[in-house]
């Protein structure tokens, strides 16, 4: 992979490199799905080579599994470690109070297992995912696949009660097949638009049998770190209200790419 990153790539390598000071020896660290996160194991690998640091990861995919331990970070279950000192993962979209759509990646289910279990949730993210209401990105919604149809007619049912602008509900797929997720379930994708109450449609949507997990994530974001293309960095944390900017070096070295085949 070349050195001259894409502006977007300058700004997710940016907020994962901020991240991972976050991280000391000895720490359970969830370490989360997507390409965003990707770079964060990658950072956290090049820590383990360099500085000697010691962490247990929990990843929350098998992707993120492969490529934590081509890059030199141990991993283990949640069932092993139980409870975690920090997850840092990506979000599709957040919004003012750090409440999250997450699920692009198809791995929200573990993804949101692995954040409930820690003590804390940072959310790393380039600056076009902060919104000023959820909704845009589409809602991923983990289901079982048996009777499927009928769980997205009840989806599209309840969704005629919510506060939201559309009621569109597709399947995710794979070519010509159903995407299917590491826990084995389908994806539905709920193209709406604008969700005027997160909390309430996260309660209903759980409520509907077939439905296993929701992508919205509310409640569980602590601190959110936003990259810029130009190396800039913003530091929110909610819980103590407060908001600070940093510059980081966006040059990462040669062998934080070790892992990568192009």
């Amino acid at each position: 992979m070349p050195a001259d990153l894409s502006p977007i790539d300058k700004a997710k390598f940016v907020a994962a490199k901020r991240a991972v000071d976050f991280v000391q020896s000895g720490m359970k660290v969830g370490l989360g799905t997507g390409s965003t996160a990707a770079w964060m194991v990658r950072c956290l690998g090049e820590r383990v080579r360099e500085e000697g640091l010691k962490i247990i990861g929990v990843p929350t995919s098998s992707r993120t599994a492969e490529l934590a331990r081509a890059v030199g970070v141990p991993v283990s279950s949640l069932d092993d470690v139980k409870w975690l000192d920090l997850t840092i993962d990506g979000a599709d979209e957040f919004d003012l109070n750090l409440a999250l759509i997450k699920g692009g990646g198809a791995a929200l289910l573990q993804e949101k297992i692995v954040a409930t279990a820690s003590d804390q949730m940072i959310v790393i993210a380039d600056a076009a995912k902060e919104v000023a209401q959820l909704g845009a990105f589409p809602l991923p919604v983990e289901v079982i696949p048996f009777g499927w149809q009928t769980t997205k007619a009840l989806i599209e049912e309840t969704l005629v009660s919510m506060d939201v602008l559309n009621r569109d509900v597709t399947l995710r797929m794979n070519g010509d097949r159903p995407l299917i997720t590491d826990e084995s379930n389908y994806i539905m994708d709920l193209h709406l638009k604008r969700i005027g109450n997160p909390r309430q449609l996260a309660l209903v949507l759980n409520q509907i049998p077939g439905v296993v997990e929701n992508g919205l994530f509310i409640d569980i974001c602590d601190v959110v770190i936003i990259g810029h293309a130009d190396g800039r960095v913003t530091v929110r944390d909610i819980n103590a209200g407060s908001e600070s900017d940093d510059r980081i070096d966006f040059a990462p070295p040669d062998n934080i790419f070790s892992d990568m085949g192009d």
